[in-house]
């Protein structure tokens, strides 16, 4: 393992998700979501996990991104009171 992309990939991770945790729009929230799944994914590549980073690849970044999005997609943005 190459220690210096690991340390990226960790830097990065953790960047997604404290910015997906403090943003306020929803859609921006499920991108960088998206973004950490597929962080996730070249971090268990990385580490050698292949079938663990295809799970999370197709399951994390790309099935539960788009429910997340259909589900934004149906609400609407403000309240009506």
């Amino acid at each position: 393992m190459i220690w210096q992309l690991d340390i990226i990939l960790l830097l990065l991770v953790v960047i997604c998700a404290a910015a997906a945790i403090t943003v306020k729009n929803l859609f921006s929230a499920t991108v960088l979501f998206g973004a950490f799944s597929f962080l996730m994914c070249m971090l268990w590549t990385e580490m050698g996990a292949v079938d663990v980073a295809f799970t999370e690849a197709a399951v994390g970044a790309g099935v539960s991104t788009a429910f997340f999005i259909a589900a934004i997609f149906q609400t609407s943005r403000r309240s009506r009171d």
